[in-house]
């Protein structure tokens, strides 16, 4: 190892650098390349997961059901979202009836930083209140 060393029988500063860069490149692309192979349904579980795990709880109405999407709406600061969840990854988490959702409150969790990065469900968590239909004014 005698060409690692310098004079003094230690490695040099400018070689110790190079072999920090050279490992941090390869972590990195390492890591860029786990990324990109991960599939769009991969990053939409990622995406639940880090609203739950990070988001603010708030109220929201469920206005429609459709085939593998929900459709709500909620409000967040006096600024009115409307919004959408495909939800084809959690039909187990609905009632056997998701349309009895329509109309009905329901508790949503949304990220600080976006607003309108939202769910009313995930593989942890479930906002939805399943129950009678509510009663006409």
């Amino acid at each position: 190892m005698t060409w690692l060393q310098n004079g003094r029988g230690s490695l040099s500063i400018p070689i110790i650098v190079a072999i920090a860069a050279a490992v941090a490149l390869l972590v990195l692309g390492i890591v860029v390349l786990i990324r990109l192979r991960q599939g769009p349904k991969d990053k939409e579980v990622r995406r639940r997961l880090s609203v739950n795990l990070h988001g603010r709880l708030g109220d929201a109405t469920v206005t429609e059901v459709l085939d593998d999407t929900l459709y709500y709406s909620y409000s967040v600061g006096g600024v009115s979202y409307v919004a959408s969840q495909d939800i084809s990854q959690l039909r187990q988490m609905l009632p056997p009836d998701p349309n009895r959702l329509i109309g009905r409150p329901a508790s949503l969790k949304y990220s600080p930083q976006n607003p309108a990065n939202s769910i009313l469900v995930c593989e942890d968590w479930s906002g939805l209140r399943p129950g009678p239909p509510p009663r006409p004014a």
